[in-house]
């Protein structure tokens, strides 16, 4: 189901498509720095991911199944 908008924007924009020559249509400037400002929210990311992991600290084995850990609690 498409909406009359949705339609309606599409037929007006048909004919601009018809005008460019499909050899030659190119991302442009704006498609760099989209996809510069892509990859430098990632590069961010991926910084602080590593912060986040070099400060998780954990234990290899559950203290409640080691010998020398505190028992469990019984459960009824």
């Amino acid at each position: 189901m498409t909406f009359p908008t949705t339609h309606l924007a599409m037929t007006q924009l048909v004919p601009l498509a018809k005008d460019l020559d499909e050899n030659k249509v190119t991302p442009g400037v704006l498609g760099f720095i989209v996809f510069a400002l892509i990859g430098g929210a990632v590069w961010l990311l991926m910084k602080s991911m590593n912060k986040h992991m070099k400060r998780v600290d954990f234990e290899e084995a559950p203290a409640a199944s080691r010998p020398d850990g505190p028992a469990a609690p019984e459960r009824d």
